[in-house]
């Protein structure tokens, strides 16, 4: 298995991130916003790789480094009063590995810290993996 790394979005990630949401089947999209797309809105983008670690927290499960940093999975959260919505995806080959549950374990120290005291998601029943995750 590649060494996977968890750490926070930055700006300079756009590139990354727009590459590893076309690298996902039809299906990890649909499963994740509940409508297959092709690609996310600048402002969406924006949102995710501008987020300012406490009210809204983004990380990232990358392999490689350098210029041949690939981000393979996404993990984040947005407050709301005293819980935050919390959302992940993770690129197919890479999934049943633990990313999503350990960008879980870190976001739920973040949140934490933050004074965050549940999270809440929504996830299709059909998504078995997230929701083994979530439990």
């Amino acid at each position: 298995m590649s060494d996977i790394t968890i750490r926070a979005v930055r700006p300079d990630d756009k590139e990354r991130i727009v590459k590893a949401f076309r690298a996902l089947d039809r299906r990890s999209v649909y499963l994740r916003f509940f409508s297959y797309r092709r690609d996310l809105s600048e402002d969406e983008l924006r949102r995710v790789t501008e987020s300012d670690g406490a009210s809204e927290a983004v990380l990232v499960a990358t392999v490689g480094s350098g210029d041949e940093e690939t981000i393979v999975g996404l993990g984040g959260y947005v407050r709301s009063g005293a819980a935050a919505d919390i959302a992940f995806a993770v690129e197919e080959d890479f999934q049943r590995r633990g990313i999503a549950s350990r960008l879980l374990q870190q976001l739920a120290r973040i949140a934490r810290a933050n004074g965050i005291t549940r999270f809440e998601a929504d996830v299709l029943a059909e998504n078995t993996p997230m929701l083994t995750v979530l439990r």
